[in-house]
């Protein structure tokens, strides 16, 4: 009975553990292409986004089943940040937005979490978690046609991105639909072994740097240096990803039919954020945030045990200190990751659309329907408003506006 017991413990560990490495995948292309594209480490990008999950897991109680790593919020200011400053510098600026994320949770906790819901009921959060996954998706076309995510250079070319990619999304698809048992639980795994089979015989892959990296090597660690500047100039870039998290915490509620927002509750899982985005900061890796595609994978496979992150989280420690694992995981070619994540931020983009229906609520009834169309035309659309160094644009934006129409647009007066 007692080697049954642990045969069937055994099984649950190594499913989870696949499932955790997994998640990891979902999340290596953007975890990577940050520090990529902003001179930082990715090395150290996945240590201090494996040490920033188990940080944000401890804080929220094992509770909530997500993977935080590299935000795309604050490139600009990074890339402007090591130009003008130092890596060092801009780790100081860096710091302090993970500090205001902590400031912010404090407020949530004097204010409690039901005025939080009074100001961003489901006629906001829903076109704004929309927002989330629809302004991700020109980086997922992008990635899939071959190019950047940003869409300013080209990789690999459009035909054979395209074949690789709708390849990989296929295959992901199918088994997410037809896979039975452990293969169920892992489609997208799949998808990226046949996507990479096929780049292997396009001749896409380059093992050079993986040839050349050390098997063992520790990540170029990077502490802050002392800068009022950079301070001035980062903090306010904090707003958009901080209005983002509520989205994302919605989302994952939405997901798993749990009500985040209550227990461990929005200000343990923004203390979270915060304390990772920090310590990240202290050791040169760029701001941790929610990862959106790990919400669509969680939905797509329905693994809702927090425990998958903490695999995960260990998965990327560890492969931060092995050289050539993590050289040979960057070589992993841009439309492999690009047809899965099509199929990701569609997901989240579903589920924002899935609590609107919910709350049932008419969006016909020209203040929601005022709300609503805001929303999603200013944030994806592309309106940015600028003061200064100051400028928010996209997901920031479409939270702060639905907020700000949601407290002054007049309800309608009830009929007696």
């Amino acid at each position: 009975m007692s080697s049954d017991l642990s045969a069937l413990e055994y099984r649950f560990r190594v499913r989870d553990i696949l499932v955790g490495a997994q998640m990891l995948f979902v999340a290596f292309g953007a975890l990577v292409l940050v520090p990529l594209l902003t001179g930082l480490d990715p090395n150290v990008a996945l240590f201090t986004a494996g040490a920033g999950t188990l940080v944000f897991q401890f804080i929220t109680k094992r509770m909530v089943p997500v993977f935080l790593a590299s935000s795309f919020a604050f490139i600009a200011p990074i890339i402007y940040g090591v130009q003008t400053w130092g890596i060092p510098a801009t780790m100081c600026g860096l710091a302090a937005a993970g500090i205001f994320y902590m400031v912010l949770s404090l407020l949530i906790r004097w204010r409690g979490v039901d005025v939080i819901v009074r100001i961003l009921p489901p006629v906001v959060t829903g076109p704004v978690i929309m927002v989330i996954g629809l302004i991700l998706a020109p980086v997922a076309v992008n990635m899939a046609m071959g190019k950047t995510g940003d869409g300013t250079a080209v990789l690999v070319p459009e035909n054979t991105a395209l074949f690789i990619s709708m390849i990989s999304l296929a295959t992901t698809v199918l088994a997410s639909l037809l896979g039975k048992g452990m293969l169920r639980l892992i489609p997208i795994l799949c998808g990226i072994v046949v996507g990479y089979l096929f780049s292997l015989f396009f001749g896409l892959v380059n093992f050079e740097k993986v040839v050349q990296a050390p098997w063992i090597a520790v990540p170029s660690f990077v502490l802050p240096e002392w800068n009022l500047q950079a301070v001035i100039f980062i903090v306010p870039v904090a707003i958009a990803p901080a209005i983002e998290h509520f989205g994302d915490v919605l989302a994952i509620s939405s997901v798993t039919g749990k009500n985040f927002l209550d227990d461990p509750g929005i200000h343990r899982t923004m203390m979270g954020d915060g304390l990772a985005t920090s310590l990240a900061s202290f050791l040169g890796g760029p701001p941790n945030t929610t990862y959106s595609e790990v919400t669509g994978a969680v939905a797509l496979i329905k693994s809702f045990n927090p425990g998958v992150m903490t695999w995960a989280a260990l998965c990327a420690i560890a492969l931060a200190f092995v050289g050539k694992m993590g050289a040979l995981l960057q070589t992993i070619p841009v439309p492999v990751m690009g047809g899965i994540m099509l199929l990701l931020f569609g997901a989240i983009m579903v589920v924002g659309l899935n609590s609107l229906v919910k709350a049932g609520q008419d969006l016909m009834e020209p203040r929601n329907m005022c709300i609503v169309s805001l929303i999603l035309v200013f944030g994806i659309g592309g309106m940015v408003f600028s003061a200064g160094d100051f400028s928010i644009k996209g997901i920031g934006l479409a939270g702060i506006l639905g907020v700000f129409l949601n407290l002054v647009l007049p309800r309608r007066r009830s009929v007696d």
